[in-house]
């Protein structure tokens, strides 16, 4: 829209049916989001309005809230649903506090998808071999791409925590600072969308998937949360004594009672399983712990008054509003049920049978098709458009042949 018909306060209107959109573009059919697919109205968030400035002409971007032309939240917005979440909380006067870890690639443009990603040729003249985790030199072959990435996080006002490198070949981390879960989602959004950007500038690719390389550790969007009175700002996962409360327990109860059925909203891709699959660091079950990263919700190593829960299910490429919103709903339901948490584990385990989770994004659509607690917490127009538009997704997949099957598979009698 132009700047002109933007500040004038026209209405700009989209398809419902867009909102269901899959990843390959196409739709799942009409009666999963309104026969009549009418218009739903977007609305800017006023605090959400940011010049570009990694654009050479001026540009900006508002992000909107999809609401129905009668003026409620679309059901099928995940912005929506996450605002709708944080609005449970407020009625037992409470606020949810959450924080972002996400993890990215940077990788030389790929321009043939049947090939690996490689990494980019730094200023030294060589490209990164997988030596320079959590070093303090690692960011110096792209030092003019992350300079412009600090520069335009600050114009953007993203604060950030910590940045790093991380474990796999050209793999760094950022760590945002702690907020409202729907700042949060609308920071790590417009980080993932900097990022990329910026790096088509430079004549790099940022690759946020969860799995782009064999044998390397995946990216992760672990969310850290914790929750805190209306007024006092008090933790109410520590008690009176700096112990942890009946709400902290309740909490990760809850956690454990909707991971399995949430798991297609937190793995969202088939690639996501590759993640998955390969457990270091990127837990597929449900179990609990105090600071071991082999616990799908672990419990970082902190004072009483930042006693918080990690859930370290989601990779890099869910959508953060609604990874978000699935945990945050999912940590309410227990709270409001009072349910108990397993006993925590520590050191190696085996993870029991009803605390796994689902190891392929079909096992997982099942499981959410199955969710009763899913329709009650986000409704059935939600999720059943989720699982069409996924199911989609899931099928072109199977129409495509892989190069491991041409390989290993045609020589066989």
């Amino acid at each position: 829209m132009t700047a002109e018909g933007f500040l004038e306060g026209r209405r700009l209107q989209l398809a419902r049916g867009v909102l269901l959109q899959c990843i390959m573009g196409g739709y799942p059919p009409a009666r999963f989001y309104g026969s009549d697919d009418g218009d739903l109205a977007l609305v800017a968030d006023p605090a959400q309005i940011h010049r570009l400035p990694w654009s050479d002409e001026p540009r900006a971007m508002a992000i909107c809230d999809a609401d129905e032309l009668s003026g409620e939240s679309s059901s099928l917005s995940t912005r929506g649903q996450l605002k709708a979440v944080i609005a449970r909380y407020a009625a037992h006067g409470l606020a949810p506090v959450v924080a972002t870890e996400l993890e990215f690639f940077v990788f030389a443009p790929n321009t043939d998808p049947t090939q690996p990603f490689r990494p980019p040729v730094g200023l030294d003249g060589r490209r990164e071999d997988g030596q320079s985790a959590f070093s303090v030199s690692s960011n110096n072959g792209l030092r003019p791409f992350f300079s412009e990435v600090y520069k335009c996080m600050a114009a953007l006002g993203l604060p950030r925590d910590t940045f790093m490198h991380e474990m796999g070949v050209s793999q760094f981390e950022i760590n945002l600072l702690h907020g409202d879960p729907l700042l949060l989602a609308d920071q790590t959004f417009l980080f993932k969308h900097l990022l990329k950007e910026v790096a088509l500038k430079h004549g790099l690719s940022v690759v946020c998937m969860a799995k782009p390389l064999a044998h390397t550790p995946g990216s992760s969007m672990h969310i850290h949360q914790s929750i805190v009175e209306i007024g006092s700002g008090k933790n109410v996962f520590t008690d009176s004594n700096g112990e942890p409360a009946s709400m902290f327990r309740h909490f990760i109860g809850g956690q454990q009672a909707g991971l399995a059925d949430f798991t297609a909203l937190f793995a969202p891709n088939v690639n996501s399983y590759q993640r998955l699959c390969h457990p270091y660091a990127s837990p597929n079950n449900a179990c609990w712990s105090h600071d071991n990263r082999a616990a799908g919700l672990r419990i970082p190593a902190s004072s009483p008054v930042a006693r918080r829960v990690e859930n370290r299910l989601p990779g890099a490429d869910a959508n953060p509003y609604l990874a978000i919103a699935a945990s945050l709903a999912a940590g309410l339901h227990g709270i409001e049920q009072e349910l108990e948490p397993s006993a925590a584990i520590q050191g190696e385990f085996a993870v029991p049978d009803n605390l796994a989770l689902p190891c392929t994004l079909h096992a997982a659509l099942e499981r959410l098709k199955r969710s009763q607690l899913a329709r009650e917490l986000f409704g059935s127009e939600f999720i059943e458009g989720y699982i069409a538009s996924k199911t989609m997704e899931l099928t072109s997949f199977f129409d495509e042949i892989t190069p491991w099957e041409r390989r290993v598979l045609a020589a066989q009698a």
